[in-house]
């Protein structure tokens, strides 16, 4: 659950302080795992970094004044991107400027103590004091982790909320069971089998675009930094950045908004949902050879407008909150808009072609329509010529409610077990466990 925070001048500069020292360690990590392997080939670890804290804040002695596990967790950060780096997940680790760095966690109940029944309320950070927050949320429990984030000149916490097993064993599980397919012209083709709905596409940037434009050429006109060459912003292009910024802003809030919505209205009487399984990133690369790229261009921006990639993850979420079941069906295989929903029958449709209509069963239904046909009755098993394998689709049910711990933090833990075992001396903190 995330609180908008309303800081006193006082704190804001205290919140502001913070995160500098955080951004700070966090490039000093950084710069003493590279310099180290550079040097010396030797591979610096998260726990030799954490062991070596107390020096450091000896040295640096501004340090005492921030909570020990959040520093913890800042260098904890530092370690999942060199392992992302690693595994050929992300790229080489960056020096972060402080525009770039967006705030800090802490990871225990130590650092922070939180004034609310899930409305409202206030927040108490170590060292830095009482904050009001604004906020509410759908169910409320005991806090565990919280991360402070500045962005947009707002600051914000991301508070994880453990929920009591019996406020969520409380909620009725609906019945119904749907199929969707998503698309740019209907952001949202669904059936139960028997009644159709479409839920067209809001097209917030399409609408807004023009004055994102104007707002963009009145940006390019003033005097833009240029780090190279030693040149500052002028006031009037800070001024310009924030309008766009403030555009572009309203913009993912109203999808944002608009995608809660909706998900939230399908998972009130549905708890099986089964969808096309989609790749974003590929179906919006650039085209870079051809006559159409501004074609191209066109599709991957009404695609990004709709918001795919957030409406799926957030229905599915949904779906997995209060224990029902989400497939995503495998479109390779299945092919749901060149199969007929009714006889299982395959023909290839350009996509101009918009009306599904069979020629072996003579079956007539909006392509969008037939398509979340196919993809419900396959996920049931009830598709002709067709058997479904769920072990080729992606299953997330949480119906069984458990619990998992993150894996990484369950080895940190491990580790520093391990450690203290064969030295017989505790490490500088040890964070609390279930």
């Amino acid at each position: 659950m995330t609180f908008r925070l309303y800081p006193t001048k006082q704190i804001e500069q205290s919140l502001r302080y913070h995160r500098k020292l955080h951004k700070d360690l966090f490039n000093a990590a950084v710069y003493n795992r590279f310099t180290q392997y550079e040097k010396f080939k030797h591979s610096v670890s998260y726990i030799e970094q954490q062991n070596s804290l107390p020096a450091f804040k000896e040295v640096w002695t501004e340090y005492k004044e921030v909570n020990s596990q959040a520093l913890q967790a800042t260098l904890k950060r530092v370690d999942f991107a060199f392992e992302r780096w690693f595994k050929g997940l992300g790229k080489r680790p960056k020096y972060k400027s402080i525009r770039h760095y967006s705030g800090w966690t802490y990871p225990a109940k130590t650092g922070y103590s939180v004034e609310s029944s899930g409305e409202n309320g206030y927040i108490v950070l170590s060292k830095i004091g009482r904050i009001q927050m604004r906020g509410k949320a759908k169910y409320w429990g005991s806090p565990t982790t919280c991360t402070i984030v500045y962005r947009n000149g707002k600051w914000y916490a991301s508070i994880t909320i453990d929920v009591l097993e019996q406020v969520l064993n409380s909620n009725v599980l609906p019945v119904g069971a749907i199929g969707i397919d998503l698309g740019c012209k209907s952001a949202l083709s669904m059936t139960d089998g028997t009644n159709h709905q479409q839920i067209d596409a809001p097209k917030f940037l399409r609408n807004a675009e023009r004055r994102i434009k104007q707002a963009s050429k009145e940006k390019r006109r003033k005097q833009a930094p240029n780090r190279k060459k030693k040149v500052k912003a002028s006031r009037r292009w800070k001024k310009a950045q924030t309008k766009v910024g403030k555009l572009t802003r309203k913009v993912a809030n109203q999808r944002q908004d608009w995608v809660h919505q909706v998900a939230a209205e399908i998972v009130s009487g549905n708890s099986f949902v089964a969808t096309e399984k989609l790749e974003v990133t590929k179906m919006t690369s650039k085209a870079h050879i051809g006559k159409r790229k501004k074609q191209k261009a066109g599709l991957n921006k009404s695609i990004l407008d709709v918001g795919f990639g957030m409406l799926k993850s957030t229905i599915k979420y949904k779906v997995e909150q209060i224990g029902g079941v989400f497939i995503e069906v495998p479109t390779k295989k299945v092919k749901p808009s060149q199969t007929c929903p009714k006889c299982g029958h395959q023909h290839k449709k350009t996509l101009d072609v918009r009306v599904h209509e069979c020629s072996v069963c003579g079956y007539v239904q909006d392509r969008d329509v037939a398509a979340a046909e196919v993809m419900l009755y396959w996920a049931k098993g009830t598709l002709p010529g067709f058997g479904t394998s769920l072990e080729d689709a992606d299953v997330a049910s949480s119906t069984s409610r458990t619990r998992k711990t993150a894996g990484s933090m369950k080895q940190l833990r491990r580790a520093k077990r391990q450690k203290s075992t064969l030295t017989g001396l505790d490490v500088e903190t040890r964070p609390s466990t279930k």
